[in-house]
């Protein structure tokens, strides 16, 4: 067949060859497009080895390792849209704020700017939201300065497991702060309105690890104690008692001190694993006062 029909076998031998160029050219184009590279392993964060935080760049959501370990998020999930509302504002804030005062634990600064404050004052103020000062919300309460916010805030030196209790509700905003970063936080209102309107506000804000109650907050929270954080955000004459049993060995309170209309200070209390509790002035401050059971006079001991 080859002697008598070469050009046949030509033939022949060039449709082979294309037929298995076409065939090697399939299965370099099948492989390209099954392919989808590398996956990418991230390393667990290491707190030793953080870099530093674009301060405008949005914070991560903290609720992203639960989500992917399978558990119930107990922190908030940032849905409402509140929390993509005035970001540059928030931003703006706590770079000018905050930040430049020294304030610099990377949980407070990321917690500052993620708590939509103007959410949390009445709407005639809600242009003054993110200035620097505090501002009326109705019964004679304020909400903080964000200033004084924050460097409270950093002050208990939260952590992710830390079970926090607050005296002094009013309208929920430092207790959503703390919320970011902490476990469970438990805050007590004396004014009923308040505490009812903050409830409903952080609910609908989506804090599911929140806790509202009216009372007086000079008793605490004793069914929910020990605490390994307490914050006051009203000034009283005295340090209330049932706080400093209800504070955790190791833990930390700092609260208003001094009379409503003498000179204040914010005090930080520690107590150590043995028990002993240290005081010490922080700051000159000026808070609404704490009302209820901490305003009447307190029993002498008995003489023996």
């Amino acid at each position: 067949m080859d002697k008598n029909h070469p050009n046949l076998v030509q033939k022949w031998r060039f449709d082979y060859l294309t037929l298995l160029l076409l065939f090697v050219l399939l299965v370099s184009l099948f492989t390209a497009v099954s392919y989808k590279g590398p996956t990418l392993i991230f390393a667990s964060e290491n707190n030793s080895d953080k870099q530093k935080s674009d301060p405008n760049q949005t914070p991560a959501d903290p609720n992203e390792r639960q989500k992917t370990e399978g558990k119930k998020p107990h922190r908030p999930l940032h849905k409402h849209p509140a929390f993509t509302q005035r970001v540059k504002e928030r931003i703006k804030m706590v770079n000018r704020q905050i930040r430049s005062r020294d304030v610099r634990d990377p949980n407070t600064l990321a917690a500052m700017q993620i708590v939509p404050r103007h959410c949390f004052v009445r709407p005639a103020e809600q242009p003054m939201a993110y200035n620097d000062h505090p501002l009326p919300i109705g019964f004679d309460q304020t909400i903080s300065q964000p200033y004084i916010v924050a460097f409270m805030t950093e002050a208990l030196n939260l952590k992710p497991d830390s079970r926090v209790l607050e005296i002094g509700t009013g309208s929920g905003y430092q207790a959503a702060v703390c919320a970011e970063i902490a476990k469970e936080v438990y805050t007590i209102e004396i004014v009923e309105p308040l505490a009812k309107s903050a409830k409903k506000r952080l609910k609908e804000l989506g804090y599911p690890n929140v806790f509202v109650k009216a009372g007086d907050g000079y008793f605490g929270w004793p069914e929910k104690a020990p605490f390994d954080a307490i914050i006051g955000t009203a000034a009283a004459g005295r340090i209330p008692e049932p706080l400093m049993e209800q504070l955790k060995p190791g833990g930390r309170m700092i609260l208003p001190h001094g009379r409503e209309w003498g000179l204040q200070h914010l005090v930080l209390i520690t107590k150590d694993e043995k028990g002993k509790v240290t005081k010490k002035k922080v700051m000159p401050v000026r808070f609404v006062p704490m009302t209820g059971q901490v305003q009447k006079p307190q029993d002498k001991p008995k003489k023996k």
